[in-house]
Protein backbone atom coordinates (compact mmCIF):
# COMPACT_ATOMS: atom_id res chain seq x y z
CA UNK A 1 0.00 0.00 0.00
CA UNK A 2 1.22 3.62 -0.79
CA UNK A 3 1.55 6.54 1.47
CA UNK A 4 1.18 10.33 0.58
CA UNK A 5 4.22 12.36 0.00
CA UNK A 6 3.52 13.99 3.53
CA UNK A 7 4.90 11.01 5.24
CA UNK A 8 8.21 12.02 3.57
CA UNK A 9 8.25 15.42 4.42
CA UNK A 10 7.14 14.77 8.50
CA UNK A 11 10.26 12.91 9.39
CA UNK A 12 12.62 15.67 8.86
CA UNK A 13 16.21 15.17 9.12
CA UNK A 14 17.19 15.65 12.85
CA UNK A 15 14.48 12.02 13.85
CA UNK A 16 17.65 10.26 14.67
CA UNK A 17 19.17 12.48 17.39
CA UNK A 18 16.62 11.83 19.79
CA UNK A 19 17.61 8.01 19.66
CA UNK A 20 19.97 8.20 22.39
CA UNK A 21 17.29 9.75 24.11
CA UNK A 22 14.83 7.55 23.72
CA UNK A 23 17.12 4.56 24.76
CA UNK A 24 18.10 6.82 28.16
CA UNK A 25 14.31 7.53 29.01
CA UNK A 26 13.82 3.54 28.27
CA UNK A 27 16.71 2.25 30.60
CA UNK A 28 15.70 5.15 33.13
CA UNK A 29 12.52 3.59 33.28
CA UNK A 30 14.09 0.40 33.77
CA UNK A 31 15.48 1.83 37.01
CA UNK A 32 19.01 1.74 35.39
CA UNK A 33 21.13 4.22 36.31
CA UNK A 34 20.97 6.88 33.57
CA UNK A 35 21.39 10.83 33.29
CA UNK A 36 18.89 12.50 31.29
CA UNK A 37 20.22 15.81 29.77
CA UNK A 38 18.78 15.44 26.65
CA UNK A 39 15.29 17.13 26.77
CA UNK A 40 14.40 20.61 28.01
CA UNK A 41 12.02 19.51 30.85
CA UNK A 42 13.07 21.57 33.85
CA UNK A 43 12.97 19.86 36.51
CA UNK A 44 10.64 21.94 38.61
CA UNK A 45 6.87 21.56 40.08
CA UNK A 46 4.38 23.30 37.76
CA UNK A 47 3.25 26.34 40.43
CA UNK A 48 0.93 24.92 43.16
CA UNK A 49 -1.89 27.74 42.05
CA UNK A 50 -1.96 26.18 38.60
CA UNK A 51 -2.22 22.54 39.63
CA UNK A 52 -5.05 23.27 42.00
CA UNK A 53 -7.30 25.30 39.53
CA UNK A 54 -7.01 22.31 37.10
CA UNK A 55 -8.10 19.88 40.02
CA UNK A 56 -11.04 22.55 41.29
CA UNK A 57 -12.10 22.36 37.42
CA UNK A 58 -12.10 18.64 37.14
CA UNK A 59 -14.01 18.06 40.03
CA UNK A 60 -16.81 20.75 39.03
CA UNK A 61 -16.65 18.92 35.60
CA UNK A 62 -15.20 20.95 33.18
CA UNK A 63 -14.70 18.26 30.71
CA UNK A 64 -16.51 19.12 27.93
CA UNK A 65 -16.47 20.71 24.46
CA UNK A 66 -14.73 24.11 24.75
CA UNK A 67 -14.58 26.71 21.76
CA UNK A 68 -11.88 25.40 18.85
CA UNK A 69 -9.86 29.01 19.31
CA UNK A 70 -9.56 28.78 23.30
CA UNK A 71 -11.71 30.31 25.99
CA UNK A 72 -12.17 34.03 25.87
CA UNK A 73 -11.31 34.68 28.96
CA UNK A 74 -7.72 32.65 28.52
CA UNK A 75 -6.94 34.29 24.81
CA UNK A 76 -7.53 37.59 26.77
CA UNK A 77 -4.97 36.88 29.28
CA UNK A 78 -2.87 35.97 26.68
CA UNK A 79 -3.36 39.22 24.89
CA UNK A 80 -2.57 41.05 28.07
CA UNK A 81 0.57 38.78 28.65
CA UNK A 82 1.79 39.68 25.07
CA UNK A 83 1.09 43.75 25.14
CA UNK A 84 3.28 43.37 28.02
CA UNK A 85 5.99 41.57 27.30
CA UNK A 86 6.55 42.75 22.95
CA UNK A 87 4.42 46.51 23.56
CA UNK A 88 2.28 45.37 20.75
CA UNK A 89 -1.65 46.47 21.03
CA UNK A 90 -3.62 43.00 20.68
CA UNK A 91 -6.95 41.50 22.10
CA UNK A 92 -8.46 37.94 22.00
CA UNK A 93 -9.26 38.31 18.49
CA UNK A 94 -5.50 38.29 17.95
CA UNK A 95 -4.90 34.60 19.69
CA UNK A 96 -5.63 31.06 19.19
CA UNK A 97 -4.54 28.80 21.52
CA UNK A 98 -3.22 25.72 20.63
CA UNK A 99 -1.71 22.39 21.80
CA UNK A 100 1.60 23.64 22.75
CA UNK A 101 4.28 26.21 20.46
CA UNK A 102 5.20 23.09 18.39
CA UNK A 103 1.57 23.01 17.33
CA UNK A 104 1.17 26.85 16.71
CA UNK A 105 4.33 26.51 14.90
CA UNK A 106 2.64 23.78 12.45
CA UNK A 107 -0.58 25.52 12.20
CA UNK A 108 1.28 29.04 10.76
CA UNK A 109 3.42 26.94 8.54
CA UNK A 110 -0.06 25.78 6.83
CA UNK A 111 -1.44 29.03 6.88
CA UNK A 112 1.15 30.87 5.77
CA UNK A 113 2.96 28.49 3.38
CA UNK A 114 2.30 26.49 0.24
CA UNK A 115 3.99 24.14 -2.37
CA UNK A 116 6.63 26.12 -3.69
CA UNK A 117 7.44 28.81 -1.33
CA UNK A 118 10.05 29.37 0.85
CA UNK A 119 10.84 30.50 4.53
CA UNK A 120 14.32 31.59 5.75
CA UNK A 121 15.47 30.27 9.08
CA UNK A 122 18.36 30.24 11.27
CA UNK A 123 21.04 27.81 12.27
CA UNK A 124 21.31 26.57 14.93
CA UNK A 125 17.81 25.52 14.94
CA UNK A 126 15.34 23.18 16.72
CA UNK A 127 15.22 19.84 15.25
CA UNK A 128 11.64 19.44 14.26
CA UNK A 129 11.73 23.01 12.20
CA UNK A 130 12.35 21.49 9.00
CA UNK A 131 9.83 19.14 8.79
CA UNK A 132 7.07 21.51 10.45
CA UNK A 133 7.83 24.35 7.73
CA UNK A 134 7.44 21.98 5.27
CA UNK A 135 5.09 20.01 5.70
CA UNK A 136 2.68 22.12 3.04
CA UNK A 137 5.54 21.82 0.37
CA UNK A 138 7.40 24.64 1.02
CA UNK A 139 11.29 24.79 1.17
CA UNK A 140 13.25 25.53 4.21
CA UNK A 141 16.23 27.75 3.07
CA UNK A 142 18.79 28.15 6.21
CA UNK A 143 20.97 31.48 6.68
CA UNK A 144 24.97 31.13 7.52
CA UNK A 145 25.87 31.98 10.96
CA UNK A 146 29.04 33.30 12.14
CA UNK A 147 32.10 31.69 14.40
CA UNK A 148 30.07 32.57 17.29
CA UNK A 149 26.82 31.38 15.60
CA UNK A 150 24.91 33.99 15.47
CA UNK A 151 23.44 35.18 11.90
CA UNK A 152 25.59 36.41 9.46
CA UNK A 153 23.58 39.51 8.34
CA UNK A 154 25.36 39.86 5.19
CA UNK A 155 24.66 36.97 3.76
CA UNK A 156 21.07 37.42 4.93
CA UNK A 157 19.47 39.41 1.65
CA UNK A 158 21.16 37.37 -0.98
CA UNK A 159 18.82 34.53 0.34
CA UNK A 160 15.23 36.22 -0.21
CA UNK A 161 14.01 35.21 -3.99
CA UNK A 162 10.59 35.86 -5.08
CA UNK A 163 9.72 32.63 -3.29
CA UNK A 164 10.18 34.06 0.04
CA UNK A 165 7.00 33.80 1.94
CA UNK A 166 8.57 34.01 5.56
CA UNK A 167 11.29 34.40 8.00
CA UNK A 168 11.10 32.54 11.12
CA UNK A 169 13.74 32.88 14.36
CA UNK A 170 13.71 31.79 18.07
CA UNK A 171 14.77 34.43 20.78
CA UNK A 172 16.30 32.75 23.12
CA UNK A 173 17.49 30.23 20.71
CA UNK A 174 17.37 26.65 21.20
CA UNK A 175 20.12 25.17 21.08
CA UNK A 176 22.40 28.32 22.06
CA UNK A 177 20.63 30.49 24.49
CA UNK A 178 21.79 33.72 22.54
CA UNK A 179 19.05 36.54 21.97
CA UNK A 180 18.50 38.22 19.24
CA UNK A 181 19.20 41.41 19.72
CA UNK A 182 18.29 45.15 18.39
CA UNK A 183 20.62 45.25 15.42
CA UNK A 184 20.23 42.16 14.18
CA UNK A 185 15.96 42.55 14.05
CA UNK A 186 16.37 45.68 12.74
CA UNK A 187 17.85 43.90 9.64
CA UNK A 188 15.08 41.14 9.31
CA UNK A 189 12.54 44.00 9.98
CA UNK A 190 13.95 45.78 6.89
CA UNK A 191 13.96 42.90 4.82
CA UNK A 192 10.52 41.78 5.77
CA UNK A 193 9.24 45.89 4.84
CA UNK A 194 10.80 45.91 1.76
CA UNK A 195 9.71 42.56 0.37
CA UNK A 196 6.54 41.74 2.38
CA UNK A 197 7.49 38.80 4.23
CA UNK A 198 5.64 37.33 6.90
CA UNK A 199 7.91 36.93 10.50
CA UNK A 200 7.35 34.09 12.67
CA UNK A 201 9.12 34.90 15.77
CA UNK A 202 9.16 31.91 17.93
CA UNK A 203 9.12 33.43 22.03
CA UNK A 204 8.65 30.20 23.96
CA UNK A 205 11.85 30.68 26.41
CA UNK A 206 11.44 34.90 26.13
CA UNK A 207 10.11 34.54 29.86
CA UNK A 208 13.53 32.85 30.70
CA UNK A 209 15.85 35.28 29.30
CA UNK A 210 16.77 39.33 31.47
CA UNK A 211 13.90 40.81 32.79
CA UNK A 212 11.48 38.12 31.22
CA UNK A 213 11.41 39.82 27.47
CA UNK A 214 13.77 40.16 24.79
CA UNK A 215 13.90 42.64 21.58
CA UNK A 216 11.24 42.05 19.17
CA UNK A 217 8.96 43.12 15.93
CA UNK A 218 5.55 42.85 16.82
CA UNK A 219 4.69 46.39 17.67
CA UNK A 220 6.61 47.63 14.77
CA UNK A 221 4.90 45.63 12.24
CA UNK A 222 1.75 44.27 13.97
CA UNK A 223 -0.34 42.95 10.37
CA UNK A 224 3.53 41.11 9.59
CA UNK A 225 4.45 39.56 12.78
CA UNK A 226 3.37 36.16 13.94
CA UNK A 227 4.49 35.30 17.62
CA UNK A 228 4.45 32.03 19.00
CA UNK A 229 4.04 31.55 22.84
CA UNK A 230 3.76 28.76 25.75
CA UNK A 231 4.09 28.02 29.26
CA UNK A 232 6.01 25.04 28.78
CA UNK A 233 9.32 26.25 29.74
CA UNK A 234 8.54 29.43 32.44
CA UNK A 235 6.37 27.37 34.44
CA UNK A 236 7.56 23.90 34.23
CA UNK A 237 4.37 22.49 32.37
CA UNK A 238 5.39 20.54 29.38
CA UNK A 239 3.38 18.28 29.59
CA UNK A 240 -0.23 20.68 29.44
CA UNK A 241 0.50 21.13 26.07
CA UNK A 242 -0.51 24.97 26.43
CA UNK A 243 0.46 27.42 24.08
CA UNK A 244 -0.93 29.98 21.49
CA UNK A 245 -0.25 32.18 18.51
CA UNK A 246 -0.66 35.81 18.19
CA UNK A 247 -1.28 37.48 14.85
CA UNK A 248 -3.36 39.37 12.39
CA UNK A 249 -6.44 39.10 13.12
CA UNK A 250 -7.17 37.25 9.57
CA UNK A 251 -4.44 34.80 10.00
CA UNK A 252 -6.16 33.90 13.74
CA UNK A 253 -9.33 33.21 11.94
CA UNK A 254 -7.81 30.97 9.33
CA UNK A 255 -5.63 29.45 12.29
CA UNK A 256 -9.47 28.71 14.41
CA UNK A 257 -10.35 26.97 10.96
CA UNK A 258 -7.59 24.73 10.72
CA UNK A 259 -7.73 24.16 14.61
CA UNK A 260 -11.06 22.68 14.35
CA UNK A 261 -9.74 20.29 11.90
CA UNK A 262 -7.36 19.16 13.85
CA UNK A 263 -8.14 19.38 17.44
CA UNK A 264 -11.80 21.14 17.65
CA UNK A 265 -10.80 22.55 20.79
CA UNK A 266 -8.76 21.53 23.99
CA UNK A 267 -9.50 20.59 27.48
CA UNK A 268 -11.28 23.27 29.37
CA UNK A 269 -10.23 22.53 32.98
CA UNK A 270 -6.38 23.07 30.89
CA UNK A 271 -7.63 26.29 30.18
CA UNK A 272 -8.41 27.22 33.23
CA UNK A 273 -5.50 26.47 34.75
CA UNK A 274 -3.67 28.45 31.90
CA UNK A 275 -5.26 31.43 32.81
CA UNK A 276 -3.92 31.14 36.64
CA UNK A 277 -0.71 30.61 35.24
CA UNK A 278 -0.53 33.95 33.00
CA UNK A 279 -1.52 35.50 36.06
CA UNK A 280 1.46 34.49 38.07
CA UNK A 281 3.73 34.64 35.16
CA UNK A 282 6.14 37.56 36.46
CA UNK A 283 6.82 35.40 39.84
CA UNK A 284 6.70 32.05 37.40
CA UNK A 285 9.40 33.40 35.47
CA UNK A 286 11.58 34.39 37.80
CA UNK A 287 11.33 31.67 39.77
CA UNK A 288 12.64 29.32 36.77
CA UNK A 289 14.88 32.16 35.43
CA UNK A 290 16.91 32.09 38.97
CA UNK A 291 16.12 28.24 39.13
CA UNK A 292 18.46 28.33 35.30
CA UNK A 293 20.86 30.64 36.31
CA UNK A 294 21.79 29.14 39.13
CA UNK A 295 22.12 25.43 37.50
CA UNK A 296 23.85 26.93 34.33
CA UNK A 297 26.76 28.53 36.52
CA UNK A 298 27.21 24.75 38.47
CA UNK A 299 26.90 22.69 35.47
CA UNK A 300 29.45 25.15 33.93
CA UNK A 301 31.92 25.23 36.72
CA UNK A 302 31.52 21.34 36.71
CA UNK A 303 33.12 21.06 33.38
CA UNK A 304 35.73 23.76 34.29
CA UNK A 305 39.16 22.01 33.42
CA UNK A 306 37.90 19.25 31.43
CA UNK A 307 40.12 18.47 28.07
CA UNK A 308 38.75 18.45 25.02
CA UNK A 309 35.53 20.42 25.90
CA UNK A 310 34.99 24.15 25.41
CA UNK A 311 31.65 25.09 26.89
CA UNK A 312 29.69 27.51 25.26
CA UNK A 313 27.81 29.72 27.58
CA UNK A 314 23.81 30.83 26.94
CA UNK A 315 22.46 34.41 27.40
CA UNK A 316 19.32 32.73 28.36
CA UNK A 317 17.14 29.89 28.35
CA UNK A 318 18.24 26.37 29.84
CA UNK A 319 20.25 24.79 27.63
CA UNK A 320 24.32 24.96 26.98
CA UNK A 321 26.12 24.01 23.92
CA UNK A 322 29.34 22.38 24.20
CA UNK A 323 32.38 21.99 21.57
CA UNK A 324 33.79 18.77 21.87
CA UNK A 325 36.03 19.27 18.09
CA UNK A 326 38.47 19.17 20.29
CA UNK A 327 38.06 15.43 21.42
CA UNK A 328 38.72 14.19 18.17
CA UNK A 329 34.88 13.66 17.72
CA UNK A 330 32.11 14.67 16.14
CA UNK A 331 29.01 15.69 18.01
CA UNK A 332 27.46 12.22 17.11
CA UNK A 333 30.28 10.39 17.94
CA UNK A 334 30.48 12.13 21.75
CA UNK A 335 26.98 11.42 22.21
CA UNK A 336 27.05 7.73 21.71
CA UNK A 337 30.55 7.04 23.59
CA UNK A 338 29.24 9.14 26.30
CA UNK A 339 26.08 7.14 26.74
CA UNK A 340 27.68 3.90 26.07
CA UNK A 341 30.40 4.15 28.54
CA UNK A 342 28.98 6.31 30.99
CA UNK A 343 25.16 6.50 30.95
CA UNK A 344 24.74 9.99 30.02
CA UNK A 345 22.32 11.13 27.61
CA UNK A 346 22.87 14.70 25.31
CA UNK A 347 21.82 15.94 22.35
CA UNK A 348 23.83 16.00 19.13
CA UNK A 349 24.56 18.98 17.63
CA UNK A 350 24.15 18.02 13.76
CA UNK A 351 20.39 17.61 15.19
CA UNK A 352 20.55 21.68 15.17
CA UNK A 353 22.07 22.25 11.97
CA UNK A 354 25.98 22.02 10.18
CA UNK A 355 26.77 24.66 12.36
CA UNK A 356 26.72 22.80 15.25
CA UNK A 357 27.85 19.33 14.29
CA UNK A 358 31.10 19.64 16.22
CA UNK A 359 28.70 20.46 19.70
CA UNK A 360 26.81 18.88 21.66
CA UNK A 361 23.67 19.95 24.13
CA UNK A 362 23.15 19.61 27.56
CA UNK A 363 19.82 20.89 29.44
CA UNK A 364 21.05 22.30 32.98
CA UNK A 365 17.33 22.73 34.31
CA UNK A 366 18.07 19.79 36.20
CA UNK A 367 18.54 18.79 40.27
CA UNK A 368 21.71 19.97 41.54
CA UNK A 369 23.17 16.25 42.33
CA UNK A 370 22.01 15.18 39.01
CA UNK A 371 24.58 18.06 37.22
CA UNK A 372 27.35 16.98 39.69
CA UNK A 373 26.93 13.48 39.04
CA UNK A 374 26.79 14.27 35.01
CA UNK A 375 29.80 16.32 34.97
CA UNK A 376 32.12 13.54 37.10
CA UNK A 377 30.25 11.26 34.42
CA UNK A 378 31.81 13.76 32.09
CA UNK A 379 35.09 14.30 32.84
CA UNK A 380 35.99 10.46 33.63
CA UNK A 381 34.93 9.68 29.82
CA UNK A 382 36.92 12.48 28.98
CA UNK A 383 40.15 11.40 31.09
CA UNK A 384 39.67 7.82 31.05
CA UNK A 385 37.27 6.50 28.45
CA UNK A 386 37.81 8.89 25.61
CA UNK A 387 40.34 6.90 23.50
CA UNK A 388 39.15 3.51 24.31
CA UNK A 389 35.51 4.00 22.95
CA UNK A 390 36.33 6.65 19.42
CA UNK A 391 36.71 3.90 17.80
CA UNK A 392 33.61 2.32 18.65
CA UNK A 393 31.58 5.40 18.23
CA UNK A 394 33.29 5.47 14.41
Amino acid sequence: MKFSSLTKRISGTGADAWLTHYEAVAARTRGEDVIVLSVGDPDIDTPAPVLERAIEQLRRGDTHYVAAAGRLELRQASARAHAARTGQAVGAENVVYLAGAQNALFVASLCLLGPGDEVVTFEPMYPTYPATLEVGGARMVCAPTDAGLRPDLAALAALVTSRTRAILWASPNNPSGFVFNEAELAVIGELARRHDLWLIADEVYAGLAPGGRVPGLAARLPEQVVTLGSLSKSHAMTGWRAGWLVGPRELAVNAELLAMCMLFGLPGFVQEAAITALGIAPEAEQRTREYCRMRQQRFTAGLRGIGGLRPIEPEAGMFMLIDVSATGLSGREFVRALYGSQKVSVMDGAAFGAATAHCVRVCFATDESGIDSACERIRRFCATGLSGTCAAAR
